[in-house]
């Protein structure tokens, strides 16, 4: 249809739905006879279990991992070579490592009722030191998170460049330390599950909050010890993923055991305080970064040494190894780095494991980089921005392979910063930081400029040694008998708006109108195999094997309508829904017809697939396409309280071509806010002890709507080479900058101070006690 297809500004056809109520989640769902379930959970980070009394007269209520027959204990194993890997038991067994981690599972005929009967499960600890650091964890004598590694190092890896030869002739050496701090992902909806035995089918069909709904029916059978074809797995509307939900939990593991065994539907959903101490924990890391530069500040080489705080065990699949893989692999962003030295320490310590976070390491990364071409703009003398600009790659350089291999298949990065620093009024903020503010506030402005790798296959997962690495994608298109088009894909929308989007590349080949385009997703029992919806890939893969099925069927189409019309093949094209020819033309609806009603008027020459075409899609090569952004912010900071406020922000995005740009522009909204969190207000914090200090939302912060300044986006466009239509993928890119960013511009603020933050979240406190520290440095001087 015109003006429907690639490109359009349609509206989701989701948020129907939605905006009225009638989305179906796991919380929706209720069968008759259903049990719910609650978790005892540990309330140490680190002890012995000596037992564990159940309740008199419950013992058939209460579950430990004794009584879990058959149930295996998650291991996620990695080929990488420095890997350990970590037995993750669905309820703890021998001792507890975080607190939280689930101990025993209580079933009752509401979830209060579970929850009563939890409170009367007594567990007698034998408390053990724990480990609640990751720089400490790596101290001699620190305790042991799992004693037979013998120490705390998860993974290490390195690449070790000859910096020396660098640093002899280098004109500068600047360090940059910082750290990023621990996060929950808090998506609307926490983890959700419904675990029910059909007899009839002979199937466990298990409706979870999932992104990854084949490889959640993967890990079941594995850890259940039954066969793939006993498990459905069904994903409904699902409110928010991030990430979070795209690893197999425990309790998904520990449900459809008890279902399973008691043939009863049973039923859990993760409630606040679970989400934010057992579950969800994020991007922990740290940093020490060193750049050899020039006179003007141009990069000869960078020294790191990273540390990535992973939790207690390796969630399955991904594992623990996947944030230093990529925070090692990605730190040189979109610079042009000569030289590159990096050490990258996987830390286990007493906490939850570390799950992925949307942009997985890179919004850590583009902390670090861009903290650092700040730093190095100081050290010489120039403008952060000038020097940013000449250090990133160029657009008469692409295509682009980097330091570390990763290849940039387009774009003009340094145009997108141009842009962002006009947008925002560069020269305009110099001039007002001229005068002082009437309200005694100090204005500073920041960039920060990132790539993105998105729809990364084979060829890169298979190296991370994973036990599941994605192939390609498929999808299933079928013409219906009234004309209609129905598209079935494995993998899932979260809120992406994938119901939308892949209806309009089916639209673009075949002409219908999305309008009467069905797409169904997120049930093992009707879609082709996916590993699901992670690390930006879906609108890449699924939609080009939405794309390539779709033109295969418009063939078949085509041949059909030529034979009805009675003209050659060649004469014959496809508009509106028709096959249009030289003097007459045929709606879908009649190629249906005859196809499913009346095949005694099909051509002798027909496809026997007939009106409905699976087949599968993977990029040439599959190494990713690189979305990138240039994001600037300006903010006015009070001295006297440390009280940061966001004036402006502007963000120059890039994903190729756009499927549906107010899609691209919402999915940037949400990243940005999400982004502005992580830099000013959300952190877990842990004591001494291993206890989590934010429990609930008095303690945990989130940006509200007075939080998020008006953001205005601008786009350029750098089709892929390698993609259908050139689409690129950038699910996770609003969020990777904003840390950076928003740090750079305090620091900008704070430069005629002389001081500086350099964690996250960069609250009033830890800012207040920048510029004190300042003022003490400047006494002492």
């Amino acid at each position: 249809m015109a003006g429907k297809g690639i490109g359009a500004r349609l509206l989701r056809k989701e948020d129907d739905r939605h905006l009225h109520g009638r989305g179906r989640f796991v919380g929706d769902m209720a069968p008759s006879g259903m049990k719910e379930v609650a978790f005892v959970r540990s309330p140490v980070a680190h002890a012995r279990i000596r037992r564990i009394v159940k309740p008199e007269g419950a013992e058939d209520r209460v579950f430990t991992l004794d009584d879990l027959t058959g149930v295996k204990l998650i291991r996620a194993n990695s080929k990488l070579p420095t890997y350990k890997p970590s037995d993750y038991p669905v309820l703890a067994t021998g001792k507890v490592r975080f607190v939280g981690e689930p101990i025993a599972m209580c079933v009752g005929d509401t979830r209060a009722e579970a929850e009563d009967l939890a409170q009367e499960v007594v567990v007698d600890f034998e408390d053990l030191p724990p480990v609640a650091d990751m720089l400490k964890a790596r101290e001699p004598g620190a305790a042991l998170v799992h004693e037979q590694w013998g120490s705390n190092i998860a993974l290490e890896t390195w690449r070790d460049d000859d910096i020396d030869a660098v640093a002899a002739k280098a004109a500068f050496k600047v360090t940059q330390e910082c750290r990023m701090a621990r996060q929950a992902m808090v998506p609307m909806e926490g983890k959700g599950v419904l675990a029910e035995w059909d007899e009839r089918q002979g199937q466990l069909i298990v409706h979870t909050s999932t992104q990854v709904p084949h490889l959640i029916r993967s890990g079941l059978a594995e850890h259940l010890g039954i066969e793939e074809r006993q498990v459905r797995v069904i994903a409904p509307d699902v409110g928010g993923g991030f990430g979070f939900k795209c690893v197999l939990q425990p309790e998904e593991v520990a449900v459809c055991w008890l279902a399973r065994k008691t043939r009863s539907p049973i039923r859990y959903l993760e409630d606040r305080r679970e989400h934010l101490t057992a579950a969800a924990n994020a991007r922990e890391h740290h940093y020490t970064v060193t750049a050899y530069t020039d006179q003007r500040g141009k990069i000869l080489a960078i020294d790191a040494v990273v540390h990535v705080d992973v939790g207690a065990y390796s969630v399955w699949p991904f594992t623990s190894c996947l944030e230093a893989a990529q925070a090692g692999g990605n730190l040189p962003g979109p610079y042009i780095i000569p030289t590159y030295r990096v050490h990258t320490y996987t830390m286990a310590t007493n906490k939850p494991p570390l799950s992925p976070y949307r942009g997985v390491a890179r919004p850590s990364v583009c902390f670090a980089m861009d903290l650092t071409i700040d730093a190095i703009a100081r050290a010489v003398g120039r403008e952060p921005y000038e020097v940013r600009l000449e250090n990133l790659v160029p657009a008469s350089a692409m295509p682009y392979t980097n330091i570390t291999k990763k290849f940039f298949d387009s774009g003009d990065y340094p145009e997108s910063l141009k842009r962002a620093a006009k947008l925002i009024g560069f020269e305009a903020i110099r001039e007002r930081q001229k005068k002082p503010e009437r309200d005694g506030r100090l204005i500073g402005v920041g960039f920060a400029t990132y790539t993105e790798q998105t729809a990364h296959g084979t060829s890169v997962f298979s190296a991370w040694g994973i036990p599941l690495v994605p192939g390609y994608e498929q999808a299933m298109v079928r013409l219906m008998p009234d004309g209609g088009l129905e598209v079935r894909v494995g993998v899932q929308s979260h809120g992406q708006g994938m119901e939308t989007t892949l209806a309009q590349i089916a639209s673009e080949v075949l002409t219908i109108d999305p309008a009467h385009i069905s797409v169904t997703h997120g049930d093992t029992g009707l879609t082709p195999f996916s590993t699901g919806t992670y690390a930006s890939r879906s609108i890449v893969m699924a939609g080009g094997a939405v794309s390539r099925a779709s033109k295969i069927l418009v063939e078949r189409i085509m041949r059909i309508g030529a034979h009805l019309m009675q003209v050659g093949q060649a004469d014959v094209r496809v508009a509106d829904g028709r096959v249009v020819g030289p003097k007459s033309s045929v709606d879908f609806r009649e190629i249906g017809r005859v196809w499913y009603k009346n095949p005694e008027e099909l051509p002798a020459n027909v496809d026997l697939g007939g009106v409905e075409v699976t087949t599968g899609y993977r990029p040439n090569p599959d190494t990713g396409t690189f979305a990138y952004s240039s994001h600037a912010v300006v903010v006015a900071l009070d001295p006297d309280t440390g009280v940061v406020e966001l004036l402006d922000y502007v963000v120059v995005e890039d994903c190729g071509t756009m499927v549906n740009p107010m899609i691209v522009d919402g999915q940037t909204y949400g990243g940005v806010a999400q982004g502005i969190g992580t830099a000013l207000y959300e952190e877990v914090p842990y004591d001494s002890e291993g206890q989590p200090l934010a429990s609930t939302f008095l303690d945990y912060l989130l940006p509200g709507a007075t939080d998020v300044p008006s953001i205005r986006i601008d786009h350029t466009v750098s089709p892929s080479p390698h993609t259908e239509f050139g689409i690129k993928g950038m699910g996770e890119g609003g969020a990777i900058a904003p840390p950076a960013s928003i740090a750079n511009a305090i620091n900008d603020a704070l430069r005629p101070l002389g001081a500086e933050v350099n964690r996250t979240p960069m609250t009033p406190k830890r800012v207040l006690a920048a510029i004190l520290a300042a003022k003490a440095r400047k006494s002492a001087a």
